[in-house]
């Protein structure tokens, strides 16, 4: 029996990345289909769900993916409205890899000291990497903020992670290198999710910082978005800090996200969305 791969994107043209690790995660076939929305999914849902024998359905799973986190979390609750018991297949939310990068580079955070009472910055966290990195360090408790250069960009950020995870986050505006260097001024971790090839904090701004213990960059395009540090930082030590590149921690990330995809063909239950995403790559980290 084919294990088949059905990816939901959000977007236009689906993602090349994710078809490329969905093979590298064992799928026989990949099936794109792009433009999907709540209001036009429902006939492929149907299509996946009726056509093979109960003990066969495990075979088929759908991955949603776009560069949209909002768009793919509506997307996955009406492909699930349309499951009912004996009538399911597996389902993957990683919106512009969202979930599987933001679980990576958590735990690798994680794997080099605890979370627990620690202050935690996640600086241009706005976007679906640094909301949900935020989410999963307020979850293993640390207190998070997440910075903006608006703070009403901010203040969304928060309010929608307290909405999908009920944890608490600090929403702060800081548009220019000073901000950004008062606001990691009390730290104890910083993760960088800004724009690729934006540099948001100077080597200076924190090399002798005496809070700070672990840094990590999401950023792998010059120039990286914390100065001073490498894409290929694997929990190195420098200036006292343990730090962690792009590339350091997007070897977890590319492993998580193949290690999902086959689990996905285990059973024809499951749902894999930040949760569960995270607690196996806090186990592979």
């Amino acid at each position: 029996m084919k294990k088949l791969l059905f990816q939901f994107d959000t977007d236009t043209h689906p993602s090349v990345f994710d078809t490329v690790v969905a093979y590298d995660g064992g799928a026989d076939h990949v099936i794109g289909h792009g433009g999907l929305t709540p209001e036009n999914v429902g006939a492929l849902v149907d299509g996946c769900i009726f056509t093979r024998a109960p003990k066969d359905k495990k075979y088929t799973a759908i991955f949603i993916g776009g560069s949209n986190m909002e768009a793919g979390q509506n997307l996955l609750a009406a492909v699930q409205q349309h499951f009912f018991p004996g009538f399911q297949v597996s389902v993957m939310l990683d919106s512009n890899g969202s979930n599987t990068t933001a679980a990576a580079a958590v735990a690798k955070i994680a794997s080099s000291g605890s979370l627990k009472g620690k202050k935690a910055v996640v600086l241009a966290g706005t976007g679906p990497v640094g909301q949900r990195a935020a989410a999963m360090m307020a979850l293993e408790g640390a207190q998070v903020s997440i910075t903006s250069r608006h703070i009403f960009n901010a203040e969304k950020a928060c309010f929608a992670m307290k909405e999908r995870f009920d944890v608490d986050l600090t929403p702060v505006e800081a548009a220019d290198l000073d901000a950004r260097a008062e606001a990691v001024k009390d730290a104890n971790i910083v993760l960088a999710t800004g724009a690729a090839g934006v540099e948001l904090l100077k080597p200076e701004h924190w090399q002798d910082n005496p809070h700070l213990e672990i840094l990590a960059d999401a950023n792998a395009t010059p120039p990286v978005g914390i100065g001073g540090t490498e894409v290929m930082d694997r929990g190195e030590l420098r200036h006292g800090k343990i730090i962690w590149g792009a590339i350091g921690f997007g070897t977890l990330k590319l492993a998580l996200h193949r290690a999902c995809i086959a689990k996905l063909f285990e059973s024809n239950k499951q749902v894999f969305d930040a949760e569960i995403i995270f607690d196996l790559a806090k186990a592979m980290a």
